[in-house]
């Protein structure tokens, strides 16, 4: 995705002030935030440079690493001027160095039968497997009963198109605002890893066109990981439910997330999805 590292550079550079690094502010400041002369100052690096790395360009020069492209230590120090945290500091670092060439196009990845076989085992936790981009490619009973993933077409069964595309996301989820963020943050690191993917450039695009929320929160280039947390959902059936999550990668497939809601155990919650799951397996 063209522009990316640039984008994000100058949304880091617009949250920290002068003041903050020790530098004076002085002159009219047409933007918030460091100059970029001010962060090659700090980081170490010429002006030039600098400039030409935020405009894509940065891949030459004394500060090239040896397999190509802007150096670690150069990197590290701009990620230290910048103060990002551990992810956008890996996310920095696969934007300056993009995949160059066209990728094919992937098959839907597959679940392992061993993999179900462990989603169906948690009969009193809703879990589910994420692909690449956020699309949902297995689930357990309770995951359907809460989610309605099986009644739900192949081609919209994704994450961020039901957050953004589907009117019925925002009574699902009391904290839209927040899960709706939150997804944005989570593709931004997955562009950043697959790099010029066809299907994620696909899906944002498609994105941006019908989502006003989701253009806005993807220009504010925000990169956070979904590892872990709580998430609040209405459900038709068993009502308001408070649901901590954990998000744990899938051995042997880089790029599969398993997803477990984890109530806690006696809970209001827990009780709930106890009565949504008879009921599931009543209706089936």
């Amino acid at each position: 995705m063209d522009g990316d590292i640039g984008d994000f550079l100058r949304s880091r550079r617009a949250r920290i002030q002068p003041e903050e690094v020790g530098l004076a502010s002085y002159g009219r400041r047409r933007v918030p935030g460091l100059r970029r002369e001010e962060v090659a100052q700090l980081a170490g690096v010429s002006v030039d440079y600098y400039i030409r790395l935020e405009q894509g360009r940065g891949t030459g020069g004394p500060s090239r690493s040896k397999t190509g492209g802007v150096s670690d230590a150069v990197l590290d120090a701009i990620a230290r001027v910048l103060r990002l945290d551990e992810t956008e500091h890996a996310y920095l670092r696969t934007v300056a160095r993009p995949h160059r060439g066209k990728k094919d196009r992937t098959p839907t990845p597959r679940v392992r039968p061993g993999v179900q076989a462990l989603l169906d085992g948690m009969d009193r936790m809703p879990a589910f497997v994420l692909g690449p981009r956020m699309d949902v490619l297995a689930w357990n009973t309770l995951a359907d009963a809460l989610s309605g993933f099986s009644a739900m077409p192949v081609a919209v069964r994704n994450i961020p198109r039901h957050v953004f595309l589907d009117p019925a996301s925002r009574d699902l989820y009391p904290d839209w605002a927040a899960v709706a963020a939150q997804a944005v943050a989570n593709l931004r690191v997955t562009s950043g890893r697959e790099g010029d993917d066809p299907e994620l450039n696909a899906l944002v695009g498609e994105l941006s066109l019908r989502s006003e929320d989701f253009r806005r929160l993807w220009a504010d280039h925000e990169v956070k990981e979904c590892a872990y947390g709580v998430k609040r959902v209405r459900h038709p059936v068993a009502g308001l439910l408070t649901l901590p999550y954990e998000t744990l990668a899938v051995p042997g497939e880089s790029a599969q997330t398993l997803v477990v809601y984890t109530p806690e155990p006696g809970s209001e919650t827990a009780e709930r999805l106890a009565l949504l799951g008879s009921w599931a397996t009543t209706a089936s």
